[in-house]
């Protein structure tokens, strides 16, 4: 399929910013505005392909030096395009381009030293959209084909303000999430609208007693869906044990309560339920170390856009396999071109075992043509458009793109973002 007509001509990358919630976190809370970059990839013949990835600023930097490793190749040069890659963000160009940013230990992605991985992962999903389109093939195909029709996602809650301190644009519909009763309600609202059939709580935020009776709550409310915690690594090793007797009544799964890996493993040895990762394995090195403390992590969350894109997701998944892994995926507040990748890749691997998170609840904008994307009893039906199977909508596109221009926000900072609710916030983690 190597030819001049299907040739990469042209690289864009458009940062964008929409609107977030109130979203509390065990960092802090959420900036107003969530940052993305929406990668298009053109070829000779005027094909485009898609991408989104991460908007801060030390991404785009790295998504600039990139942009010339593209050009000329086939969509088909996944290897090279790679290759390229990786030869340009070794570990100490990548921290010479990244100088003065800032490392948000809770948040794999924000990784400077994944730049490698998450650039790749951006680049591949766009080749990837434009391979199915000259094939006329949906990218699952690509990936060897759907064991699943559909791709099922959870219920994502979180504790929250009902609004923003700023107050930069009107309250969303969703209102405070404080009292495991606001929490119980918020979930209902969530089911109600999207159907979802297991809830995650993002935890971290107050005193494990009151997340733990905020899970007592939603087992009351809904018997039936699967419940998981995710505290955030915001627990020390002791809370985290103490914890769970009462959490092992509760959870489908138990989410990074403690930090670090020897944390986990300890963890492991007093609670039935399973532990959860998306913070201790995010790379193949953790994912070894995870082997040799005995996989005390039972369940790997992956997530494409830093593990390096849809195919090393296969590949995790298949090493998941062999070590008896449960596999499941990670969410980061993002649009409809992220969550059909998601949908793509999580359709073709069949171990993916649990509902995968995403926040795509939380945001209202969009930028694909037609709008939001919809669910049909919690899940995501596989596309059988060619590629991703969605376009850009241009006038949406550039909308977002000048809220970018106009918001101020060009790293995301939940530290200072909550030091205007709380001026002694210290952000010291593990809190509790």
């Amino acid at each position: 399929m190597k030819h001049r007509d299907n040739l990469i001509r042209h690289v864009r990358v458009t940062p964008i910013a929409f609107r977030d919630g109130p979203l509390l976190n065990a960092s802090g809370i959420h900036e107003p505005w969530a940052l993305r970059a929406i990668v298009e990839i053109e070829t000779a013949d005027g094909r485009v392909g898609l991408g989104e990835t991460y908007g801060d600023e030390p991404m785009l930097r790295a998504l600039e030096t990139a942009r010339p490793l593209l050009l000329d190749l086939s969509p088909f040069d996944l290897n090279e395009m790679e290759q390229r890659v990786r030869a340009v963000f070794k570990p100490a160009a990548a921290a010479a381009l990244n100088a003065g940013a800032v490392e948000f230990t809770l948040a794999p992605g924000s990784h400077t030293a994944k730049n490698a991985a998450k650039v790749t992962s951006a680049f591949e999903v766009a080749m990837l959209d434009l391979q199915g389109q000259l094939l006329n093939a949906p990218v699952v195909d690509l990936l060897g084909g759907a064991v699943r029709p559909s791709v099922p996602y959870s219920a994502y809650l979180f504790f929250k303000y009902a609004e923003h301190v700023d107050k930069p644009y009107a309250p969303d519909a969703w209102g405070e999430g404080i009292s495991p009763a606001q929490m119980v309600a918020q979930a209902r609202r969530m089911v109600e609208l999207y159907g979802f059939q297991s809830i995650k709580v993002k935890g971290g935020v107050f005193e494990p007693a009151h997340e733990i009776a905020t899970m007592r709550a939603l087992r009351e409310a809904f018997p039936k869906h699967p419940l998981r915690l995710d505290p955030n690594a915001n627990w020390s090793l002791e809370t985290s044990i103490k914890a769970a007797p009462e959490l092992d009544e509760l959870l489908e799964y138990y989410e990074d309560p403690t930090p670090t890996l020897e944390g986990m493993a300890e963890l492991s040895r007093h609670c039935r339920s399973p532990l959860a990762t998306n913070m201790v394995v995010t790379t193949m090195d953790e994912f070894r170390r995870n082997v040799e403390l005995g996989c005390g992590t039972k369940i790997i969350l992956s997530d494409h856009h830093y593990w390096g894109g849809l195919r090393a997701t296969q590949a995790l998944g298949r090493m998941c396999e062999v070590f008896g892994l449960g596999l499941s995926m990670h969410s980061n507040s993002h649009l409809g071109i992220s969550l059909m990748a998601m949908t793509h890749v999580a359709a073709a691997v069949p171990n993916v075992s649990y509902a995968c998170d995403t926040h795509y609840p939380w945001q209202e904008e969009e930028v694909i043509a037609g709008g939001r994307i919809a669910f049909q009893d919690g899940a995501v039906a596989v596309p059988g458009k060619p590629g991703l199977g969605v376009e850009l909508d241009r006038e949406a596109l550039a909308q977002l793109h000048e809220q970018y221009l106009r918001c101020g926000v060009r790293n995301r900072d939940d530290l200072k973002q909550m030091r205007k609710y709380q001026p002694d916030f210290s952000g010291k983690s593990p809190r509790f």
